[in-house]
């Protein structure tokens, strides 16, 4: 039985986006309505409540009939917008004295490496309190709480109208007294809002912490207001115990009157990602990829079970830690821009929006990704709403796309010689949207260890249906789900979400026995307080199935990457924990202790199950015949084909549709390409499968395709993307995992660079000279299975701390295809000082230990003994070579992970058309180079040093030539200290011309 029909009342669940409201009623007789308006109109206040109204039927100036209503679930991105466009209220941040200024240097990482004039996010807190305070890592008082002087400084900021204030004291997470004597001040003056770290994250890490806290002092006040004015019109929250409920971040609901800043980040596509879960369960299906295309970009997740979730997030330059729904967000949807840059096609990741929107919208806008469904005749304008135009009652403009695409299909032509037809161009673009597509999937799933071609595709979003089939066919997958409600999926889960109250609390001790119990009696604690809050939010009647999760957080001894396990016996904690490892980075370390970083305890009050046929009644699936409501030219797979139309609404449970083919229902159109099969199950779902095989091998030839190139250079840019990803994950060191300073990239057969991931500029443009070695003294001994290592900046490096780990890449035949390598910056790789640059050297071997092109792997065994030799050789050995030796194998996963990538890449396409655009990916960067010298002028630069040396830099550009001399002469001779460049970083002064180009970014 559900509430609605306990109560004789009704639900409604509202998914409030950016642009649009989604509203799904539950009537009392179990019966479902839908609703959409826009989310922002002068003629209501707030969307949600006049969606209500609509729904309902309620005159404008009468009040809601509260009584009828048994609980309102909603989605909302207040939180979001006001963290994006820095809305929030101002807060406040106290802390430690001497820690003001570590939230802005944070990880001392760039938003964007290759931009010459770095725009860092704006800090949330509007000023710093400093209070006299310390305790040590054991809680012991180094320095006792100024109470006096703190409550003078916050006197002082609420005399300036600061209400707001995040409270984050260095150890505070563990040793709460300090912060807690501040808070209890805080009240006392008159603060409405006090966060405090200790109850908002109370984990290890300052700064992730600390920005979680700020975060929950800078948006709470936003959420408390718009919870107030919905609140208000729905008789309040005080005496309705779960009424209005909204959704989390982490995929729970929350009461009105315990939903905080920090939790809503995600709040509107979490729903959605409840709703695909769901629906899919209930449809039979259990691994699923979630895909939500909108107008502006895409959300894709990952589900097997469980829902995943993230523990430390970046939103808006701010890090976040709070348990979030794992969503990966790309920017390609219906309203991506299309670009040719006179060699290739690209698509966002700008957004014609909603204003003027696509070209077919009548407002003047330019081509988009729905302009080109509309070119291939996908979307037609007599099916399609006609709400555009001055009027705001015209249909889509198909002649104004044919118009546009004509004339971009010329430029193509005169500037290539390639003479495809508007369609053909049309048809382009839309491979390299599906390209950026599937690889955003990739990064949630193939990345992170799972076969996604055994999953299903549930698609939602209102552009999502028009792609799925060419989704899925760049993934290797065969089955689609569309649900019926899939326009409005979001809004759909939060119906079925399950209210969530979590308590966590900080350990990071060693995993044992006696642990274990101790762990034990800490749950029970924080289950009752779970348990309390929860009683608090729901009332005995709405209470249904109360289950709980205990959570370990585990990591390996000198590792920051922590997995969520299960509270068990200590062999089944490690058995989980390896199990996860292993998928995510290929390996396991048994030798290696784990880490208990926190425990973390969930009540959950189990939610109804998904409704799979809102509004029809099952019945059994009847193999028949779809009749189409008209037939219409759609360019498909290279051709065009007379193509049936189909109502979504007047299919039966089992019907066959056949691709090519276009269903049509209330919220979206769904395109069947050719190869592909739907069907109308008893559960008024569509399951589409392919019934032609994939091609195993794609054959597109090796000269030029302005569409395959970009779609190859965003390949070999993903490989580059995911070798990095391992590298961070795996790796040991603060500086690599943390700091980011290291650099992946992908290198062809001479040590040309061919792709690299956004990492560090100066690695990029020198690791090239790395390459170059390996291949000058080891060519003709290289052997599959092999892998170097050296850092000498006589030899290819640039200075030691920086070690370059070189992996060739072969056929099985034997032929050398690639080179994969990785480049980490290492804390310490020995010398006179820690660091290893200590100021005076004057010696080499005063700066660490060299490592000219050594084999770290030989025939796939990891050399180590003689690698741990090296590294303690000399008069100034690594200092701590144990964390040299695991980051060094980090790289060479990382490594490893490009190969195996490359080497699928080349299953798929064939050597030799890899090898030709690998070819056409460099020809296209250098001509985007020599682009940005059309436009430089000559120049001439001299910095005078201080003991008298100089550097002399002249650029002299030739245009007719398209070409620049970058001339040294005039620089000082060597240095007798450590100022000098080896070659490789002087080479490296072509990055700079990279950066300024960002077609080659």
């Amino acid at each position: 039985m559900t509430l609605a029909e306990l109560h004789d009342k009704w639900e409604f669940w509202v998914d409030r986006g950016g642009t649009f409201t989604d509203i799904v009623a539950l009537q009392p007789d179990g019966k479902m309505l839908t609703h959409k308006l826009l989310s922002e109109s002068p003629g209501y206040r707030d969307a949600a409540i006049q969606g209500i109204r609509d729904i309902l039927k309620i005159p404008a100036g009468d009040s809601l009939p509260i009584e009828k209503i048994a609980a309102v679930k909603m989605g909302t991105t207040v939180a979001t917008n006001a963290l994006l466009e820095r809305t929030g209220e101002p807060a406040l941040l106290v802390t430690t004295r001497g820690f003001r200024d570590q939230l802005r240097i944070g990880y001392q990482t760039r938003p964007d490496l290759f931009a010459l004039n770095v725009q860092l996010p704006e800090m949330l807190h509007c000023d710093v309190l400093e209070v006299d305070e310390r305790l040590d890592a054991h809680g012991n008082v180094i320095k006792p709480l100024d109470c006096e002087g703190a409550r003078l400084g916050l006197e002082r900021y609420y005399r300036e109208g600061i209400r707001s204030v995040a409270i984050v004291l260095m150890h505070g997470y563990r040793y709460t007294m300090h912060e807690d004597s501040l808070k209890t001040i805080a009240k006392a003056i008159g603060y409405s809002q006090i966060s405090v770290s200790n109850r908002v994250s109370p984990l290890m890490k300052y700064v992730p912490r600390g920005d979680t806290t700020v975060v929950d002092a800078y948006l709470s006040p936003v959420i408390r207001k718009y919870v107030a004015e919905v609140a208000a019109q729905l008789g309040g929250t005080d005496t309705q115990t779960g009424q209005l409920k909204l959704m989390r971040s982490n995929g729970g609901l929350a009461d009105a009157r315990f939903f905080y800043g920090k939790d809503a980040i995600l709040s509107g596509p979490a729903g959605g990602v409840v709703g695909m879960a769901r629906v899919s369960e209930a449809a039979g299906f259990h691994e699923v990829i979630g895909f939500d295309m909108g107008g502006t970009s895409t959300d894709v997740s990952h589900y097997n079970g469980e829902f995943e979730k993230s523990y430390e997030t970046e939103v808006a330059g701010v890090r976040l830690r709070a348990p979030m729904m794992m969503i990966h967000t790309v920017a390609a949807g219906g309203g991506s821009i299309l670009h040719f840059d006179g060699a290739r096609y690209r698509v966002g990741p700008d957004s014609a929006g909603a204003n003027p929107g696509p070209a077919c919208y009548r407002n003047g806008g330019p081509l988009t990704i729905t302009d080109c469904n509309v070119m291939t005749g996908k979307l037609q304008p007599d099916m399609f709403p006609c709400v555009f135009g001055e009027t705001g009652g015209q249909p889509i403009d198909a002649s104004q796309v044919r118009i546009k695409f004509a004339e971009l299909a010329e430029t193509i032509r005169q500037q290539t010689g390639d003479d495809r037809s508007p369609e053909e161009v049309a048809s382009g673009f839309l491979a390299v949207a599906v390209g950026n597509m599937s690889n955003a999937i990739k990064k949630i799933s193939v990345q992170r260890g799972h076969d996604v071609t055994r999953y299903t595709l549930c698609c939602f979003g209102g552009a999502g249906g028009q792609h799925a089939c060419m989704v899925a066919d760049a993934l290797g997958m065969s089955k689609i789900l569309v649900h019926e409600f899939s326009g409005i999926l979001s809004a759909y889960g939060m119906g079925l979400a399950d209210t969530v109250v979590d308590r966590q609390q900080a350990i990071e001790l060693m995993l044992t026995r006696q642990l274990v119990q101790e762990l034990e009696g800490i749950a029970d604690t924080l289950r009752n307080e779970c348990d309390k809050l929860l009683a608090r939010q729901i009332s005995q009647t709405h209470m249904q199935k109360m289950d709980h999760r205990i959570l370990l957080h585990v990591r390996y001894e000198g590792s920051d990457t922590s997995f969520p396990v299960l509270l068990a016996s200590v062999e089944q904690i490690q058995i989980q924990f390896e199990k996860v490892h292993r998928m995510r980075f290929g390996f396991v370390s048994p030798d290696k202790n784990l880490i208990v970083e926190s425990i973390q305890v969930e009540a959950i009050n189990r939610a109804r199950s998904a409704v799979v046929s809102p509004n029809r009644e099952q019945s059994t699936a009847q193999t028949q015949t779809a009749k189409s409501i008209a037939e219409r030219s759609c360019y498909m797979d290279g051709e065009w084909h007379q193509t049936p139309f189909f109502q979504r609404e007047a299919l039966s449970p089992g019907c066959r549709i056949q691709g090519p083919s276009v269903i049509l229902d209330s919220t979206g159109t769904l395109v069947v390409e050719p190869g592909w099969r739907a069907a109308f199950d008893e559960y008024a779902n569509l399951v589409i499968e392919r019934h032609v095989p994939r091609k195993e091998t794609v054959a597109i030839g090796t000269d030029v395709d302005p569409v395959m190139l970009e779609v190859f250079n965003n390949l070999f840019m993903s490989i580059a993307e995911q070798m990095g990803s391992v590298l961070e994950n795996t790796a040991v060191s603060v500086n690599i995992k943390e700091r980011l300073d290291f650099s992946c990239a992908i290198f062809d057969p001479d040590g040309h660079l061919v792709a690299n991931a956004p990492h560090m500029p100066v690695h990029l443009g020198s690791m090239s000279e790395s390459i170059k070695t390996v291949i000058r003294e080891r060519s003709g001994h290289m052997q599959q299975g092999d892998a170097y290592i050296l850092n000498a900046p006589y030899n290819g490096g640039t200075h030691l701390p920086d070690v370059t780990i070189i992996r060739p890449v072969f056929l099985e035949q034997g032929e050398l295809l690639f080179f994969t390598a990785s480049r980490g910056h290492h804390a310490d790789i020995g010398g006179k000082s820690p660091g290893s640059a200590p100021a005076d050297s004057t010696r080499i071997e005063e700066e660490g230990v060299v490592i000219d092109n050594e084999k770290l792997v030989e025939n796939g065994q990891f050399m180590e003994q003689s690698i741990r030799s090296l590294l303690s050789s000399g008069s100034w050995p690594a200092r701590n070579p144990d964390m040299n030796i695991a980051d060094f194998k980090a790289q060479l996963a990382a490594c490893e992970k490009g190969a195996q990538e490359l080497l699928d890449m080349i299953d798929w396409y064939g050597a030799r058309t890899v090898h030709a655009y690998m070819k056409h990916v460099q020809d296209n960067a250098e001509e985007s180079v020599r682009r940005v010298l059309d436009v430089l002028n000559d120049g001439q630069f001299i910095y005078s040093m201080d003991d008298g040396h100089r550097i002399s830099v002249k650029i002299a550009v030739d245009h007719s030539a398209r070409r620049a001399v970058i001339d040294f002469t005039g620089t000082s001779d060597q240095h007798p200290g450590n100022f000098n460049a080896p070659t490789a970083v002087v080479r490296a002064v072509s990055s700079l011309l990279t950066s300024l180009s960002p077609r080659t970014r």
